[in-house]
């Protein structure tokens, strides 16, 4: 992630100052600093506070050679700079923190200042605007602010416990700063995570030492006594503690950088841009407007079923009880486990393996009914069998065409879904059975050993099952059928092309059919165009035959809201269309 984490303190002489910085470094590492995994930057930078001149250079020199260039250099006099250090993190020429990360060959480079003049300059007025202007209700917790210009922050102020400052306690704050603003506001709630974490375990140290003082020595009773001493006189210049002091913590920096170079590889590994060239296709407006209504109907409820329900670990199926044999009790994996991984080896990986163990004119069918819209119904003990079955077969549909129950102990109608699973026991009425808009798969148990030729090494644990395919209106073998069914049994035919390109060669298919069903749709729902023109219009697409009409028809069933009422909205009024005419 191309940002910046700083800590930012506010003096009490000398307004807010940048103590610490954590940078990410994408190019080689300036000459003289080495490229451990923790290592010294030889560097030293010094500017004048006020933001109006800045002095920065890096070098490889010694501590003694770093003081004597100092002093001759432009830069906060030492009357500028408080005793104790409590403007500074780092004392001079202390060569800094450098963390490598090998996987991506980024450094992440630690130091009081960046060393670049803009970028110090962003850093300095974000830490000004953070311990002054921009800060929430009550000076402590987040606060998002920036422009295009000098980039956006995200801050986190807060307080730490000094036994010696007014008030006993300090303000600081923790700063991200990118120019990104989408990235920062969608990493707001990690941030808020992680930072507000190290502002705890801050302030923890530091209470420690806090409440140790006020035990040994209690500040407020001699203020009291004192109460017409100048303060800042009575305190004898030792306004300025350093963090050092007050969290007792000799390796804080040190720390710090280590927090900083996680949360920066670590947000930055939490989003990853994806690049849509076009519009986005049909299944994607569906998802997404699918994933809405699931947004409103979870904003609606009131999350009281949420706190009855126990706790169940991540990854936990529903109705699933967990073994209760942990790995560190138990060397031997349970039956239950064993049983879970048997069974997940009897499912369909794909449409050429479903083809593959069905039969050629079994799946013909069966690929039929699925495209054409009808009631797709297994009648199997395995539930997952029956799920691996629907998700292969669900490859061939639009998003939008696809209604699943899973598995039921009654018969649903056909309008409630298209895939419908059931157990071995329930009855199926007559007129289903007998309909030409439904298809039964039966998996029994196989009387033989093997039904079918082994192809798979995993192959085996399908023998067991017998799947017998009827309809009440079969496809007859003579039949042309859809185009795009000819097309897909020509793709899982061609041994040539891999289970990945096949899969590819799906989703184009189903695009091309999808532009011939909003070509439809348009010209006859919004246009209302005759149905002589239509019949014009499928020759054009290639789909005049009855079937590819009735999947055309179908399909149209599952275009997305956003494209429906996108076209409606164009509709010219009549008075318009007269005029034009």
């Amino acid at each position: 992630m191309n940002a910046i984490v700083a800590l930012c303190h506010f003096c009490e002489l000398h307004g807010p100052r940048t103590l610490f910085c954590t940078e990410v470094l994408h190019s080689p590492l300036p000459q003289g600093a080495s490229s451990g995994d923790i290592s010294g930057q030889n560097e030293q930078a010094e500017e004048e506070e006020g933001g109006i001149q800045m002095s920065s250079r890096i070098r490889s020199h010694s501590p003694a050679e770093g003081a004597s260039a100092d002093s001759s250099s432009p830069g906060p006099k030492k009357s500028d700079m408080c005793e104790a250090s409590g403007c500074r993190s780092l004392a001079g020429g202390h060569p800094g923190f450098v963390s490598h990360d090998k996987e991506t060959s980024i450094k992440y480079v630690s130091h009081q200042h960046p060393n670049h003049p803009q970028l110090f300059s962003i850093v300095r007025q974000a830490c000004v605007r953070s311990l002054s202007c921009e800060v929430c209700p009550g000076r402590e917790g987040p606060i998002f602010f920036g422009d295009e210009q000098h980039g956006f922050v995200f801050s986190h102020t807060f307080f730490i416990k000094d036994s010696l400052a007014r008030g006993f306690q300090r303000w600081y704050s923790i700063i991200t700063i990118m120019m990104d603003r989408i990235y920062l506001i969608n990493s707001w709630p990690f941030l808020l995570g992680k930072i507000r974490g190290i502002i705890d375990e801050l302030q923890g140290k530091a209470l420690k030492v806090f409440e140790a003082e006020q035990y040994g020595c209690p500040q407020r009773a001699q203020r009291m006594n004192t109460a017409f001493t100048p303060f800042l006189h009575q305190r004898n210049g030792n306004a300025a503690r350093s963090l050092t002091s007050l969290t007792n913590d000799e390796n804080l920096w040190a720390c710090l950088h280590t927090s900083f170079a996680w949360l920066l590889k670590a947000c930055g590994s939490r989003l990853t841009e994806k690049l849509l060239e076009g519009a986005p296709t049909e299944d994607t407006l569906v998802q997404m407007e699918k994933l809405a209504d699931l947004k409103e109907e979870s904003e609606g409820w009131d999350g009281s079923e949420e706190e009855e329900k126990p706790f169940s670990q991540p990854g936990a199926v529903e109705g699933q009880e967990l073994s209760k044999c942990s790995p560190e009790t138990s060397l031997m994996p349970d039956c239950n486990s064993w049983n879970v991984a048997h069974r997940r080896l009897s499912v369909f990986r794909s449409l050429r393996h479903m083809r593959q163990v069905l039969g050629a004119s079994a799946f013909r069918m069966l690929a039929w009914h699925v495209l054409m819209g009808n009631q797709v119904i297994w009648k199997a003990r395995d539930m997952d069998l029956v799920q691996s079955a629907f998700d292969v077969l669900r490859t061939m549909l639009p998003v939008g065409c696809v209604r699943i129950i899973p598995y039921s102990d009654q018969y649903e109608e056909a309008y409630r879904c298209n895939f419908l699973g059931l157990s071995p026991h329930v009855q199926i009425p007559s007129h289903i059975l007998s309909s030409e808009f439904a298809v039964l798969v039966e998996v029994r148990t196989a009387t033989r050993s093997s039904l079918y030729p082994t192809l798979f090494d995993d192959e085996q644990s399908l023998n067991k099952y017998e799947f017998v395919v009827t309809s009440g209106s079969p496809v007859a073998a003579d039949r042309v059928g859809p185009t795009i069914l000819n097309k897909i049994e020509a793709a899982l035919t061609n041994q040539n092309l891999s289970v990945d390109v096949v899969d590819q060669c799906l989703v184009c298919l189903k695009e091309e059919w999808m532009n011939k069903v909003k070509v439809l749709f348009k010209f006859t729902k919004v246009d209302s165009r005759p149905k002589e023109d239509t019949q014009k219009l499928l020759s054009i697409l290639g789909a005049a035959e009855e079937d590819n009409v009735k999947l055309l028809k179908f399909w149209m069933t599952g275009l997305s809201k956003t494209y429906k009422s996108h076209l409606m909205s164009t509709v010219r009024s009549p008075t318009s269309s007269e005029s034009r005419n």
